[in-house]
């Protein structure tokens, strides 16, 4: 069978927003596993930025297991390649955490987008997923985000929360948050919204003095921060700043 019969369609829930002509060649089932013990902890990045290791298309699909109170830790920017995509599903054991924080910026007519499933299947576990998108001209950032919620896992903690950020007329952002939920002592919630810089702060901060370049890029840092918040490592909290900063600086 032809490898174009295989490629996934917009019909596809998961793919609804996605850039699917530009996975032709890509290989699709390259997963990577993080299994993660009892107690451990464990964080990792994912940076997809300007340089000679970026390709046009960025597909990067991660299963992650977390057990009996281990806590993972993933945080991503996906600043460059005409297509970017981070897909992970997780599974939540007993008392485990998974945490999420997520940014994508771009313009021209680029797509970079973040698709999670979160399934909680055991009792007193959480998670919390915080994804910033910022985009101009006629690029894309998608957020698909579901967390599913077994029978039995009570006590479950969740939050999910999205914000979109146009610079430009023509640049759109895409939310689709979803909650799938079969126990009935949980709490969980989710959030998205899209919108254009606080022109009242702008004014603010220009009658104080700040340039409008200067401005703007303060209003941006501070919207791309709640995505690094659960980030206590502070250099790489700055060096992922820095690489989402870098692009709207040199592209605006």
């Amino acid at each position: 069978m032809p490898e174009a019969a295989t490629l996934p369609t917009r019909r596809e829930e998961a793919w609804r927003y996605s850039a699917v002509d530009r996975l032709q060649g890509v290989p699709l089932d390259n997963w990577r596993a993080i299994d993660l013990a009892a107690g451990e902890t464990f964080r990792d990045t994912l940076v997809i930025a300007d340089g000679a290791g970026t390709r046009p298309t960025e597909l990067h699909r991660w299963r992650v297991s977390v057990g009996e109170g281990a806590t993972c830790e993933l945080f991503a920017v996906l600043a460059s390649a005409e297509y970017a995509r981070l897909e992970i599903e997780v599974t939540l054991h007993k008392g485990a955490h998974f945490e999420l924080g997520g940014i994508t910026v771009g313009g021209r007519e680029t797509v970079r987008e973040f698709v999670t499933r979160v399934v909680h299947a055991e009792p007193e576990a959480t998670s919390n997923q915080t994804v910033r998108a910022v985009h101009w001209g006629r690029g894309t950032g998608n957020f698909l985000g579901n967390i599913d919620v077994v029978r039995d896992a009570q006590k479950t903690d969740a939050a999910q929360d999205f914000k979109g950020l146009l610079l430009e007329k023509g640049a759109s952002v895409n939310a689709v948050p979803q909650l799938e939920i079969f126990a009935d002592d949980v709490k969980c919630a989710h959030g998205a919204s899209v919108g254009q810089l606080d022109e009242t702060a702008r004014f603010y901060m220009a009658a104080r003095g700040l340039s409008p370049e200067l401005a703007r890029r303060l209003l941006v840092q501070a919207f791309l921060g709640d995505a690094l918040v659960g980030l206590d490592d502070e250099a790489l909290r700055e060096t992922l700043m820095d690489t989402a900063l870098a692009k709207v600086d040199a592209n605006l």
